[in-house]
């Protein structure tokens, strides 16, 4: 592994493949468990956080087969001819019984994966919840100070992903197929509530059926907006409202009016400080997932713990004792005035 100031200096140094070769052992030095490599790895974002922030980042998330990965191709590689620099975030599911995981997303992008104003790094949920990767957010951070101002974050699309992927970028963007289901199928999806901007994909295939669902998912966001509540009250310019887009990323077809959408959203949530806020308030959300994190793993490293643990489980799965008492019988070992075990 290369010492802290080669990494630093490959990373802010000139584009190119020496680039990307160092924000890659960057962003494995950041995802070890090692004691040692974390050690490093504070110590690499410590340096890296001056050059950071400058970038838009963007979290693209639907179901499997909605065309993410096809999306965000035809999307890289539009904006790269308008002059910007890509990274793409993948996380793939990491299976739950062989705990592996494919990473196969640079396969489906095989033209903006071979460009050399293009990153793509994917990286396993490891059984995250959300599924999103641990240190997604840190991952981040390395292509920002790399010089890239456009970060894509691809989530696997299932779960609590969209929750997780809302609360570590700039706009979320939520795409669907245009046979989804009726309007109250769209009304029940409460990810609708965290979506700036819903993406109506495949519209080619079926052009009816997309326009009924833009009418559909238009009328849910109108809906869930809450006219009544200020902060989104539809009169006021100065606010984003969020909306619905047809496309067909394998065509091509609507790339264009995506990103006059979101380049509409950053101006406006720039202007109001939304945009400011947000990161604030992500920022500080990021602290207390470490803080969880790192309780949770001192938890389970706890002496009194460990010795406690296997009969505990043990019991739980016996049935003879509730699975809230044994929580509670190794919490109080963890604070080393455990009394006899309550049965």
């Amino acid at each position: 592994m290369k010492t802290v100031p080669n990494l630093l200096q490959g990373i802010i140094g000139q584009p190119g493949t020496l680039q990307r070769r160092a924000m890659s052992k960057a962003i494995t030095l950041l995802e070890s468990t090692r004691v040692d490599h974390r050690a490093q790895a504070d110590e690499l974002l410590t340096q890296l956080l001056p050059h950071t922030g400058k970038a838009f980042r963007l979290g693209i998330s639907g179901v499997p087969g909605v065309g993410k990965s096809t999306f965000i191709e035809a999307l890289g590689l539009y904006l790269i001819g308008q002059g910007h620099r890509v990274a793409v975030l993948t996380i793939d599911p990491s299976s739950t019984v062989s705990g592996g995981s494919i990473l196969g997303d640079k396969t489906r992008m095989e033209h903006l994966s071979v460009h050399e104003k293009a990153y793509i790094r994917p990286s396993p949920s490891s059984g995250t919840l959300g599924g999103v990767a641990e240190k997604t957010r840190e991952a981040m951070l390395v292509c920002e100070a790399a010089g890239y101002d456009l970060v894509i974050v691809e989530t696997v699309g299932v779960g609590q992903s969209e929750i997780a992927v809302a609360g570590m970028t700039d706009m979320f963007v939520l795409m669907q197929l245009p046979n989804a289901g009726d309007d109250l199928q769209a009304i029940k999806k409460g990810v609708m509530e965290i979506a700036d901007l819903v993406v109506i994909n495949k519209a080619d295939i079926d052009k009816n059926a997309a326009t009924r669902a833009e009418a559909q998912i238009t009328s849910s966001l109108r809906l869930l907006s809450q006219h009544g509540n200020p902060e989104n009250a539809h009169h006021d310019e100065t606010l984003w409202h969020p909306k619905v887009v047809q496309m067909s990323a394998l065509l091509g077809q609507g790339v264009d009016s995506f990103w006059a959408a979101v380049t509409q959203f950053r101006q406006l949530q720039t202007a109001n400080g939304r945009l400011a806020t947000r990161r604030e308030k992500q920022a500080l959300s990021w602290m207390w997932e470490r803080i969880d994190a790192g309780l949770k793993l001192a938890f389970r490293q706890h002496p009194e713990v460990k010795a406690l643990l296997p009969q505990m489980q043990a019991d739980v799965a016996a049935g003879r004792i509730a699975a809230s008492t044994a929580a509670r019988n190794l919490l109080l070992a963890q604070s080393n005035h455990a009394p006899a075990a309550i049965k």
